[in-house]
Parts: structure tokens; C-alpha cells; sequence
């Protein structure tokens, strides 16, 4: 069974010579405070923990928090992996293909039948966009969305969409009571989510959705007989003893001083996001959704990537599905899909140049990533707050090349 070595929630660890932890603390220094006011990272090489350290200070301005390696990221994105992790052994034990139809899951998926092509909405600017002229009129058969289709990003579902005003008003500060319940507001959100139009044809292209994702913790939650947040626990956290993640961690006990935060929210929330999601959908059905929410410790998350790398068994994914989740299994240019993973693109990779072709991983929008080459057996886990200063990301992409292939270069 894998073990990760030498490592502990709340201990530094730097396995690396000076001259190989120099040019990667370089990368770091020289984007702290710029690009992101804090980062964790964390390397695991061959099972070993080569570095796991913190920079930077959970409150930049006055500079008296500096950051752990136990403090919490709002993981936006990388919460996908945990939901896969728990679908795909939920699949296995239920004995559900991949190949199933959403409709056989959730039949309202299915209520309108046949649904009209838009051009969905822009996740940054919310604003409508046009129909392709080719798809122009079209309709599609929602039973013709598969399990496989959400999994690749290629079920025609659109990238975005505001299901958050769909579900309810704007939530309450995370240490106070919240009016509307969770129950409530995703199940609003859920009508919303099997009405929307398309925007493509299953199966035609890779199009990264989050709705794809939030309706597959539906079935997360629907397979498990339990919530969202339980089945994840369950099936991913308590199994792999992974302790830092959690949705709401302020509503779970979870100190504020420990939290980072991310985005002033003057328009939607009127407050400075702390200790809440990032993400407007994941906050407004309720802090717990499918392709967003978690918080968690670099290390946890690093674990989990290795628990993939090593196809552990007490994921209790059978090992022939582990291996198809993390190759190829869509493609549209430069994008390559698994079975929620991403696979490292072959040019203009934001995991950089050096990493081999069959690395795969996943970035959050918050500003995260975690890549696991199995060539190398190389696993690098790196957990920003970059939002904190705005969503332009000025100098983040060229950050996250420039510290993978400065890592890479550091390991050989």
C-alpha cells in the first residue's frame, strides 16, 4: 500500500539541496505579493516529501499571519478531482457504466426533452453569447448525455451559466445564520440545471463546464444515499485519513485564522471572501457542490494525487478504471480530457514545458494546481490565493510554467 513519507499537516519539511531549493524559492519570491499573497507547496517524489513549506502572510497588508502548511485554500476546481474520486468508486460498487445516461440517475435531466442550442454565458463577464452559426436552430435529445460524456467535458452542456441566481438570494457571512436552506437552494439550482439550453452536440467537443460537474455530484449524492459532503468524506477523505478538507469551513469549526481569503465581492456578496467558496455558483446552492467548495491543506491534496499515482486501493477504484480515468479519453486542440482529469497539453501548458506527455492534474480558478507525472513519479501540489488580488492573473500563468518546469529542474 503507498505510503507518503515524512510528512505531517503542520511540519516544513525541504529534502532538497541549496542549490536545487534556491531557484525554486526564486520563482516563489518573485511573485509573492504581486501575483498572490501566499502559496503553499508541496513535492513528492518516489513517495517522498521533497519540500512542503509556506510563503507569504494570510493577511498581506499588515503582514502579522504569516502563512502554515496546514493553513486552508479554497481549492475552486480541484474539489472536481474529489468528486470524481468518490463517483468513480461509487460507480464501480453500483455497478453503473460509464456509458449510462444521466436520465437513468436523474430523470428530470430528461422532463423537457428535447432542448434548444444557445450560446451559454461568459463565466467572467456573465454577459450572453452568440449561437454558431452551423448549430443555429438545432435541438438536442437530453438522453443522449452520458456519464462519460460529463466526465471528458463533452456532454454540450455550456461552460457557464449564473445557476447561483437560480438558487436562491445572495447567502449570508459564513458566521452568520443563513436564511435559505441548502437543501432548499440546491434543489432550485437542480431544476435550473436540467432546463438550460445546450450548446453543443454530445460528444462533438471537449467544452470545460462546471455544470457538468454539479450535476455529477447529484449522482454522487443520489448513488451514496448520502449528501454531497458526506459522500466525499466517506468515500475519499476518511479512506485516504485526509483531515484538512472541508465545504463551509467556518459553518464546520474551522478556525478563520487558519483560512485564507480570496476576493473582495463588492457586487454580489458586499464583502471580502473569507472563509467562504469563491465560486458564485458554489456559494449560492449553499457552499457544497460538485465542482467547487472544498478548502484543504497542500498536503491533502498532494496526498490524493498520490493516491492516484499509485492506483491505491483504498480508493477501492478497481485499477483498469484508475488507469482510463488518467488518460486520454477526448481531445478538442489543445484539450485533453480523462475521466475528470486533465491531461497536460502537448503545447502552451500551464503545468509548463518539462513535464512528460502523460502527466495529468487539475488546476483550480482560485488559483491552484496539482499535477502527478507518472513518469517521474513526480507529484507537485501548489495551493494559491491569486484571487485575492482580482481576476486579471497578471504574471499567474507564467508563474505556474515557470515553477513546474523550475521544479522539474530541481528533481532530476
Amino acid at each position: 500500500m503507498p505510503t507518503i513519507h515524512n510528512i505531517t499537516a503542520d511540519q516544513p519539511v525541504n529534502q532538497l539541496a541549496p542549490d536545487s531549493f534556491a531557484p525554486v524559492e526564486q520563482v516563489i519570491l518573485n511573485n509573492l505579493g504581486r501575483v498572490f499573497p501566499a502559496v503553499t507547496l508541496v513535492i513528492i517524489k518516489d513517495g517522498d516529501v521533497l519540500l512542503h513549506r509556506a510563503w507569504g502572510h494570510l493577511d498581506p497588508e499588515t503582514q502579522t499571519r504569516p502563512a502554515q502548511t496546514d493553513s486552508l485554500f479554497d481549492l475552486a476546481s480541484i474539489t472536481k478531482i474529489f468528486t470524481v474520486t468518490a463517483l468513480l468508486a461509487l460507480l464501480h460498487a453500483r455497478g453503473v457504466a460509464l456509458d449510462t445516461p444521466l436520465v437513468d440517475l436523474i430523470p428530470e435531466f430528461g422532463a423537457d426533452g428535447p432542448r434548444p442550442i444557445d450560446g451559454g454565458q461568459d463565466p467572467h463577464t456573465k454577459e450572453s453569447l452568440p449561437v454558431p452559426d452551423h448549430l443555429r436552430g438545432l435541438t438536442v435529445d437530453p438522453g443522449r448525455v452520458t456519464l462519460q460524456h460529463l466526465l471528458t467535458h463533452t456532454a454540450g452542456l455550456a461552460a457557464w451559466r449564473a445557476v447561483y441566481q437560480a438558487a436562491g438570494p445572495v447567502p449570508a457571512p459564513p458566521d452568520q445564520p443563513e436564511p435559505v436552506s441548502r437543501a432548499v437552494r440546491w434543489a432550485n439550482a437542480l431544476r435550473a440545471l436540467c432546463a438550460y439550453p445546450f450548446v453543443g452536440e454530445p460528444g462533438a467537443v471537449v467544452l470545460y463546464s462546471d455544470l457538468g460537474l454539479l450535476l455529477l455530484g447529484e449522482v454522487v449524492r443520489r448513488l451514496s444515499g448520502r449528501e454531497l459532503d458526506e459522500a466525499i468524506r466517506a468515500q475519499v477523505l476518511q479512506p485516504l485519513q485526509l483531515p484538512s478538507p472541508t465545504f463551509n469551513p467556518l459553518r464546520n469549526d474551522r478556525c478563520r485564522q487558519q483560512i485564507h481569503p480570496t476576493e473582495d465581492d463588492p457586487n454580489w456578496r458586499g464583502r471580502r471572501v473569507w472563509g467562504e467558496v469563491h465560486d458564485e455558483n458554489a456559494c449560492g446552492v449553499g457552499g457544497v457542490a460538485g465542482h467547487a467548495g472544498l478548502f484543504a491543506a497542500a498536503r491533502d491534496v498532494a496526498a490524493l494525487g498520490q493516491a492516484w499515482l499509485e492506483e491505491d486501493e483504498r480508493l477501492a477504484i478497481p485499477r483498469d478504471l484508475m488507469r482510463l480515468a488518467k488518460q486520454e479519453q477526448a481531445a478538442t486542440g489543445d484539450l485533453r480530457r480523462g475521466l475528470g482529469w486533465q491531461i497536460k497539453p502537448r503545447v502552451a501548458s500551464f503545468a509548463g514545458d518539462l513535464l512528460s506527455e502523460n502527466t495529468f492534474g487539475h488546476t483550480g480558478f482560485t488559483g491552484n494546481s496539482l499535477w502527478i507525472d507518472p513518469e517521474r513519479r513526480l507529484v507537485i501540489a501548489t495551493l494559491t490565493n491569486a484571487v485575492y488580488y482580482g481576476r486579471e492573473f497578471n504574471g499567474f500563468y507564467e508563474f505556474r510554467r515557470a515553477i513546474h518546469d523550475t521544479i522539474v529542474r530541481a528533481v532530476r
